[in-house]
């Protein structure tokens, strides 16, 4: 069977023995299936009937910790000074204006800008299960539904992490504003979170929201679930100090320990933010191939600080990346402030290479939530990725042989001009195709929660 279509990129950043390289003349073919049916460089002109993609093809960027509604947050939570638990109380009154339909308007023009940025899939860290008042409603999965209805209207791939969250802290009842996350008890979550249904463009995974959030005893419910699924599970650990004296005093051990203990570490497990981490924490993490997803933007919006990226991945830890609370959404942002806050933090430059950085937030992204076929430009692959402009003035005058730096260095989202998913020409020009004006889109979402 003839392919659907087929792209030409002026260049691209293949696959290659000796290390991922940019080649020049790419054409790239795909299936009726959705996947890379074939891809030559140097392949000369571009050929009649192939759609013609001026700049630097990539593999798509994949999103791997996102809270869909801390996009409404975005320069409100700017003002004054405060803390990560200031912040909180801000994000539980947008939460608390959420429902089923306000959230597909939300999270469709949120994703539609993430396909702006050349994200071509997104984790959804979602826990916004209930009512604000926490009743479920008529559909106890209406809210997971509207993700993954907007992922679809915005012409992305979605893991829905369904959350577990079930405890204000170590033994405490749930607040009023959390009273929406929780189900009760892990058996509960359990068995509402067996109803998700994927779908061609979604999957479905698990997260533990944290230690703090899932009584220790409960843990194991989840890791199973997810386990007897081979799904995704997500948690965050350590991402503030204060979690890890709370662990202390409660059960004796580090968060990470914690985990360990109760079978939630391993290779289909991400740990976001593990920013603050004892040396066994590293080796815990490391030993299990348990994956650490890095949200940069977010842990320094936050005053976490800047965790120990370098150190898990000389361990054996992959990395991925994440936009978290989107105070940015932008990738290429995401994979230079790993090799950028190591730099201020040693005082010494050349941690990353280009090429890592880039793996992080394709293929080992991908990886993390559950699309193992997604992340890399070669035959059988997915046919997801982006392309960036090299003639603007961010990214003009270096060759083209140093794409993989200009794109982790020196480019933003801003410069993504086109972006394909399964084949489909989701963004082209810098145009959504399917949410053309994405701005207003996000105005009016954002506005209708105040």
């Amino acid at each position: 069977m003839p392919p659907v279509v087929t792209y030409w990129a002026e260049h691209a950043w293949l696959p290659h023995p000796n290390g991922p390289a940019v080649q020049p003349e790419v054409r790239i073919a795909v299936g009726p299936d959705g996947r890379i049916a074939e891809v030559v460089p140097r392949s000369g002109p571009c050929p009649a009937g192939a759609v013609r993609l001026a700049g630097l093809a990539l593999p798509g960027q994949a999103n791997a910790h996102s809270h869909a509604f801390h996009r409404a947050l975005r320069a409100t939570v700017q003002v004054g000074s405060g803390t990560f638990w200031t912040w909180r109380d801000t994000m539980y009154k947008v939460a608390a204006a959420l429902d089923p339909d306000r959230y597909l308007a939300l999270a469709t023009a949120v994703y539609a800008e993430m396909a702006l940025a050349g994200i071509t899939a997104v984790g959804e860290f979602h826990y916004l299960h209930h009512a604000p008042d926490g009743t479920p409603y008529a559909n106890p999965n209406a809210m997971g539904e509207a993700l993954i209805e907007a992922a679809a209207r915005a012409g992305i791939r979605i893991t829905l992490l369904d959350t577990c969250y079930l405890s204000a802290g170590f033994g405490a009842e749930p607040t009023r504003h959390q009273r929406r996350f929780s189900d009760g008890d892990a058996d509960a979550w359990a068995e509402r979170a067996a109803a998700l249904k994927g779908a061609d463009h979604a999957r479905i995974g698990a997260a533990v929201h944290s230690v703090r959030a899932v009584p220790a005893e409960q843990l194991g419910t989840v890791a199973q679930w997810a386990d007897s699924r081979r799904a995704p599970l997500h948690v965050h650990l350590s991402e503030q100090t204060a979690e890890n004296d709370a662990c202390l005093a409660a059960h004796g051990v580090t968060p990470t320990r914690l985990l360990a203990d109760h079978g939630v570490l391993g290779p289909r497990t991400s740990a976001v933010h593990a920013t603050h981490l004892t040396e066994e924490d590293v080796r815990l993490l490391a030993d299990s191939s348990t994956t650490v997803c890095m949200c940069p933007t977010t842990e320094r919006d936050l005053a976490d600080g800047i965790g120990p990226a370098r150190q898990l991945a000389s361990a054996g830890c992959p990395i991925s990346l994440g936009s978290d609370s989107h105070a940015v959404i932008d990738p290429f942002e995401e994979a230079r402030a790993l090799e950028l806050d190591e730099r201020l933090r040693t005082r010494t430059r050349g941690h990353w290479t280009a090429n890592e950085l880039l793996r992080a937030g394709t293929a080992d992204g991908h990886a993390s939530l559950g699309w193992p076929e997604a992340g890399r430009l070669e035959v059988g692959a997915l046919a997801d990725f982006c392309v960036l402009a090299l003639d603007t003035v961010r990214t003009a005058g270096a060759p083209p042989r140093l794409g993989a730096e200009t794109a982790v260095f020196a480019a933003g989202a801003a410069d993504v001009r086109h972006l394909v998913v399964g084949g489909r020409h989701v963004v082209a020009d810098g145009v959504h195709r399917l949410v053309p004006e994405t701005g207003r889109a996000l105005a009016a979402a954002v506005g209708a929660l105040r």
